[in-house]
């Protein structure tokens, strides 16, 4: 998920205004706050994004928030807080994260760590890149590829030159 790393990090765990950070029952379909407070669902409202996807999402408010000693660090709201959750969200969210810490994810994850991002640093800092030098479509296309064949050709020679040739620089990992 894109919220993997800021997940780990302590001062995300630490924070109790994070849905992330409550406590939710499933039964009775609310979540409870620091202070021990209920915020139960008080509606529903649905959200068209820009691509047209229709999603539901639920509205929580908290019982009462007056006297809260935790308020300030819980909410800015002047009332009682609200939260807004998109249950389906949070399911496709979780699964993602599960699937993320299984054994195969963890390798997919270590295979792709390895991956493409050199190369676009090489063409950067070592070859200087910094813009295309032609307009349209296709001449960008061109002298991308252009670029790319370049920084292969480079590659193929120092592996000749390091005696590298049919040899892995890392061990492939099996899925």
């Amino acid at each position: 998920p894109q919220t993997y790393e800021i997940w780990k990090k302590k001062s995300f765990k630490k924070d109790i205004s994070k849905r992330e950070n409550m406590h939710y029952d499933e039964e009775k379909d609310e979540y409870t706050c620091h202070n021990g407070k209920q915020l139960k669902m008080s509606g529903t409202t649905h959200r068209k994004s820009a691509t047209g996807y229709r999603s539901e999402i639920s509205i929580y408010e908290c019982e009462d928030c007056s006297n809260c000693p935790y308020k300030s660090k819980c909410t800015k709201a002047q009332g009682n807080r609200k939260m807004q959750v998109s249950k389906t969200f949070v399911k496709k969210r979780q699964k993602s994260y599960e699937n993320i810490l299984t054994e195969k994810g963890i390798l997919l994850r270590v295979n792709r760590s390895i991956q493409v991002e050199g190369a676009f640093g090489v063409l950067k800092s070592d070859y200087n890149f910094s813009r295309f030098l032609t307009r349209g479509k296709n001449s960008v296309k061109t002298e991308f590829i252009l670029l790319c064949f370049g920084y292969n050709i480079n590659k193929l020679h120092s592996k000749i030159q390091n005696d590298r040739c049919g040899k892995e620089l890392h061990e492939v990992k099996a899925c």
